[in-house]
């Protein structure tokens, strides 16, 4: 006895309901629709259409990924990250993010627009391997995390950021630095004895110096404080 090849089986049960002339013209249509459909989707990613609602269907949403813009305003100072319109990210949308757009395009029966991103100032000039979060606004400044992609952001980086909040977090870490450079200075280094009066005037010295660098460095590159620039679309902001 032979044994049942399943391929042929398969063939023979599909070709007594279609020809293969119908299944090429129906395959066609399905993948001309679907790349329409990714076409627009791809589209309104770039667009610049700062719509502020979209019509999901609430019962079919999923309440975590659901966040107010307060929200997504704290975690952007803590972090120091941009929320921007997706037009201006120069990163790679992955397939996978737009595929879930349509999917919740599907589910939803509308057309999704307004689209954000959350993420590093540098995403939205150059390509890198920070973490993205792609939002559709829901209204009355609600945001639904359609998708995340690339790596979690570095453990230090809220630390690192701390100082970037407002000017009294620079200035106390301008003066922490200060003392630490301070203490580095060797002993006698400007006289035989080191008195308190010497270590303070070296520490203002220091002082100085530091706040200097950060001042020029700020100015020069136009940096600005975390809660000036999570919003802004522009470099220098």
């Amino acid at each position: 006895m032979k044994g049942v090849n399943i391929e042929h089986k398969l063939q023979n049960r599909r070709d007594k309901k279609w020809d293969s002339g119908q299944i090429l013209a129906e395959v066609q249509q399905i993948l001309s629709e679907d790349f329409k459909k990714e076409e627009q989707v791809t589209h309104q990613l770039g667009s610049k259409n700062n719509v502020s609602a979209n019509d999901f269907d609430f019962d079919q949403l999923e309440t975590e990924k659901i966040f107010h813009i307060d929200q997504i305003k704290e975690i952007c100072i803590d972090y120091r990250l941009r929320f921007l319109n997706s037009s201006y990210f120069k990163g790679e949308i992955p397939q996978e993010a737009i595929s879930k757009i349509k999917q919740l395009e599907a589910a939803h029966n509308t057309k999704l627009e307004g689209f954000r991103i959350m993420a590093p100032s540098k995403l939205f000039k150059l390509e890198d391997k920070d973490d993205p979060l792609l939002f559709a606004p829901i209204g009355n400044d609600y945001y639904y995390l359609i998708h995340k992609w690339g790596n979690d952001l570095h453990p230090l980086r809220k630390l690192f950021a701390w100082p970037f909040k407002n000017i009294a977090n620079l200035v106390v870490v301008v003066l922490l630095i200060s003392y630490l450079v301070t203490l580095m200075v060797p002993e006698g280094l400007f006289s035989k004895k080191s008195t308190t009066a010497e270590f303070w005037i070296i520490y203002f010295f220091m002082f100085k110096c530091i706040a200097s660098i950060v001042i020029f460095y700020g100015f020069a590159l136009g940096k600005n404080f975390n809660p000036a620039i999570w919003k802004s679309k522009y470099f220098n902001a």
